[in-house]
């Protein structure tokens, strides 16, 4: 990581922290105040567009969370599913996930035919 997206980073998380608002001339002020030198304001204003709209804490908190999202909702909405009678529903579609995957196979040539 260059030190302008590493400085920017901070200074995202400095606002994040204080609660303000994440924009392009606060990440410059606080790249400012911290005489880090050579930081092209491009940094600032890719930041400020990423993190528009996010709430940083919980992005921080959800960090090792990435890839299980979708499976952690699927039990959820089979448990509240299960009351109507529709629990059967999310188990066929993930067989059928696996059954296009398995399909991938069968298709008579490999890598090295």
């Amino acid at each position: 990581m260059s030190t302008a997206e590493l400085a920017t980073s901070y200074a995202a998380l400095i606002l994040a922290d204080d609660g303000v608002e994440i924009t392009a001339d606060k990440l410059t002020s606080i790249i400012t105040a911290a005489k880090i030198p050579d930081i092209e304001p491009i940094w600032a204003s890719l930041f400020a567009k990423a993190l528009e709209g996010k709430d940083v804490k919980d992005l921080l908190m959800n960090v090792g969370s990435g890839g299980g999202g979708a499976a952690a909702a699927a039990p959820a909405a089979g448990g509240a599913a299960a009351a109507g009678g529709e629990a059967e529903a999310a188990p066929k579609e993930a067989e059928k996930e696996e059954e296009k995957e398995e399909s991938d196979d069968d298709m008579g040539f490999g890598l090295f035919d």
